[in-house]
């Protein structure tokens, strides 16, 4: 018994060595000769002690500062501790700069490689303590186009953690901030400095001459005596940075005029089935997504695609999707539009194809983002089989197709009894006699009634299944129905878009309601027909 459990913990114990690892990562890849980049290195092993071996760095780069800390973060309700180790470089040489592989203990982290560049040479035998640099990468753009501002912060003095930023506010422009703050140091002059970066996306929405207004940063400088009792000495300093001025473009003359306006570095136009549209069955939905995804752009800034309509094919389009991602590079904006789509009858189809006309900023030249037409198979549903003589004038979705066999024998059911109380009422008058068909099931009043409550209580499901069973008590099918009745026709269209999308939870039964309410009579060849006249017995 002790072995095995001694076995088990053996077992439990190199279970937890193999899910411990030896990550590391860097706050960023690319950097000057003169700057620093900071080292994470992160283990999740509490067997492990001491730290990371970091004599493979000295030849390679500087090492400035190392700190450790510990951290509990929990995840699938278990807490797992986590140390990490922060260190500090500054790379000796250009190029690219690989950072090997260190060891703590058994483990080996992944090697990074870095991309040094030359430093940059700044004029200027003194700067000030604190200082504001602040460029953009264009400095002309098209109207609505992207534009980055970047803005660097030095400070070659300590501050305190006080330190604020004006918001950068324009009438003129849609401002969008690209991530959080990030943090490093940078030699100038042979003095260090500490940088705090900070990125914008612009998009100017009129042509002209346009100016980014200054930011104002304030900050508290650490005095040499440093803190006394828990008291701050330091000096309180605002510092602006310097406005930019930028030119913007109208759109260019031979842009399409019916066309929307994108301006863009690069658009990317995709689409998606599900299920994939091979032999597709008559009655069954298929889903269409069209996404496009702009680099340089806001979802925002995306119009809807223009998607053609097809004749036999009903759309039933669904809410879209945006989505905007941000980069040190800028944003890129994506947009989703979902389409249902249920063919009426069997064959082919050929979906056109759909175009979308934008202007390529980096080339300056017009783009035409296409998706080739596509060609689609809808063959026969055997469940949805029409009767034998019959050709549905609109296939709805979803109807289980209706047996006639047990609506002729109640109508020959009914004939019957009729002609027997027709015949008892003729043996004796005296004593007529009312005999009722017994019918078996609910009545068309309580299926009508069944109806109402579902389309008062906007029950999508509930309201398909008792507007079948309805329809089966009428002498005409509910295609026909809808065919000859247009706010009927436009009710089902309501009702099946939202039971093939996602906000079926938004429909409205209301209109459904009124239509079936309004339904003008079938009309018939007979143009009088008299009030005493039996109906007949097989309604067509």
């Amino acid at each position: 018994m002790m072995r095995l459990m001694a076995v088990v913990l053996l077992f439990l114990l190199g279970f937890q060595a193999n899910a411990a690892t030896l990550t590391a990562r860097v706050d960023r890849t690319q950097l000057s000769l003169n700057e620093t980049v900071e080292l994470t290195l992160e283990t999740g092993d509490t067997t492990a002690f001491g730290k990371p071996d970091l004599q493979p760095l000295d030849s390679l780069f500087k090492v400035f500062d190392t700190r450790q800390t510990n951290q509990l973060s929990g995840a699938n309700g278990e807490a797992r501790a986590i140390t990490r180790w922060l260190i500090t470089l500054q790379p000796r040489q250009t190029g690219y700069v690989v950072i090997p592989p260190l060891q703590l203990g058994d483990w080996r982290s992944e090697p990074i490689t870095l991309n040094v560049s030359e430093p940059r040479t700044d004029g200027g035998d003194k700067l000030a303590p604190i200082f504001i640099d602040s460029n953009i990468d264009h400095e002309s753009v098209y109207v609505q186009a992207q534009v980055v501002l970047t803005l660097r912060i030095y400070h070659s003095v300590s501050l305190y953690d006080d330190s604020t930023l004006s918001p950068l506010q324009m009438s003129d422009a849609l401002v969008e901030r690209l991530g959080e703050p990030r943090t490093y140091e940078k030699d100038i002059n042979g003095i260090r400095h500490g940088v705090i970066e900070i990125r914008y996306a612009l998009f100017p929405q009129k042509s002209g001459a346009l100016t980014i207004p200054a930011q104002l940063f304030s900050a508290t400088t650490v005095a040499g005596n440093g803190d006394y009792y828990g008291s701050r000495f330091g000096k309180s300093t605002q510092v602006k940075s310097p406005e930019i001025p930028l030119q913007v473009k109208p759109k260019p003359s031979d842009y399409p005029p019916d066309a929307p306006w994108l301006p863009a570095t690069n658009v990317t136009l995709v689409e998606a089935w599900s299920p994939q549209p091979n032999d597709a069955q008559l009655g069954e939905a298929l889903t269409r997504s069209l996404m496009v995804k702009a680099d340089g752009l806001t979802s925002t800034q995306l119009p809807p695609l223009d998607v053609p309509t097809v004749p036999g094919l009903r759309r039933y389009p669904d809410q879209p999707s945006l989505n905007d991602a941000a980069s040190e590079t800028g944003v890129s904006g994506s947009r989703e539009q979902r389409d249902a789509l249920v063919a009426t009858q069997a064959g082919d189809y050929m979906l056109p194809a759909v175009e979308l006309v934008w202007w390529n900023t980096l080339e300056d030249r017009l783009e035409r983002s296409t998706l080739p037409e596509r060609a689609l198979q809808v063959v026969d549903n055997p469940d949805l089989a029409p009767p034998v003589g019959e050709e549905p004038d609109i296939a709805l979705p979803q109807i289980e197709q209706r047996l006639l066999w047990p609506w002729q024998l109640s109508t020959a059911l009914l004939a019957l009894t009729t002609l027997l109380g027709f015949g008892l009422w003729l043996r004796a008058r005296s004593q007529p006699a009312v005999i009722k068909a017994i019918q078996a099931g609910p009545t068309p009043r309580s299926l009508l009634e069944d109806l109402r409550r579902a389309c008062l209580a906007n029950d999508t499901q509930t309201t398909r299944h008792a507007l079948d069973a309805w329809a089966r008590q009428q002498p005409e099918t509910l295609a026909d129905m809808a065919a000859r009745f247009v706010p009927l026709s436009d009710a089902l269209d309501g009702l099946n878009g939202a039971l093939y999308s996602e906000t079926g939870q938004r429909w409205q039964g209301e209109a459904l309601w009124q239509a079936i309410q309004s339904l003008p009579p079938r009309q018939t060849d007979e143009t009088e027909q008299d009030a005493t006249t039996l109906p007949p017995l097989y309604p067509r």
